[in-house]
């Protein structure tokens, strides 16, 4: 069985940076079944690098898996998360996980020296760490992604999607070259950091 930890070392300080169990996607695909007993894998260009055993029963689920912490032994882990349900508007129930740690209700288990929601991993979620750059960057992607064009600013602008209004278009590029000037701002600003810690080393 793939183990835990032999990837990125230290601290980890967002919630793309560890594996997590999900219990809406469980129970949306019918894996929270009392009795049944299988494998979560997660891949790499089509090779495990890690997986996890789970074992059902009615009121909660047993994690099974191996842990290294910072390059350490290899350790076993054996851990029962329990569910709880709340019952939905419209009919039916929804599942949750009660964090092993802490006891209060998630949807998310973080895979770590134990199984954990966000709270007790001090966990932020990517977009918390992005700089005023880094966000207008990933806008401008995502707007590049809807008008059809080649990924990346530097690439220049494209043409008018077929089947947009005008009007559409318009609005997207307006917004699109916007985000740009914001996210060249902060690439020139990080260069003019780099160039005078530069000149400082060189007048040393």
């Amino acid at each position: 069985m793939g183990g835990f930890g032999s990837g990125r070392q230290g601290g980890k300080d967002c919630t793309g940076d560890m594996r997590q169990v999900d219990v809406r996607r469980l129970h949306r695909d019918g894996d929270l079944k009392p009795g049944m007993a299988y494998n979560r894998q997660w891949t790499r260009n089509g090779e495990v690098i890690s997986s996890i055993g789970m074992s059902v029963q009615a009121e909660h689920v047993t994690f099974i898996y191996r842990h290294q912490t910072r390059g350490g032994p290899w350790q076993d882990v054996h851990c029962t998360a329990w569910l709880d349900r709340t019952p939905c508007t419209y009919g039916g129930t929804r599942a949750w996980w009660l964090c092993p740690t802490c006891g209060k209700r998630c949807a998310i288990l973080y895979i770590g020296k134990t199984p954990a929601c966000r709270h007790c991993y001090r966990l932020a979620y990517r977009s918390e760490r992005e700089t005023t750059s880094d966000r207008a960057t990933r806008q401008v992607n995502k707007l590049r992604d809807r008008l059809d064009w080649e990924p990346g600013f530097l690439n220049g602008n494209g043409i008018k999607p077929k089947g947009m209004h005008w009007r559409t278009f318009e609005r997207l590029r307006a917004r699109h070259d916007a985000h740009m000037r914001a996210a060249l701002a902060g690439i020139s600003a990080k260069l003019g950091l780099i160039n005078a810690k530069l000149a400082t080393i060189k007048r040393r």
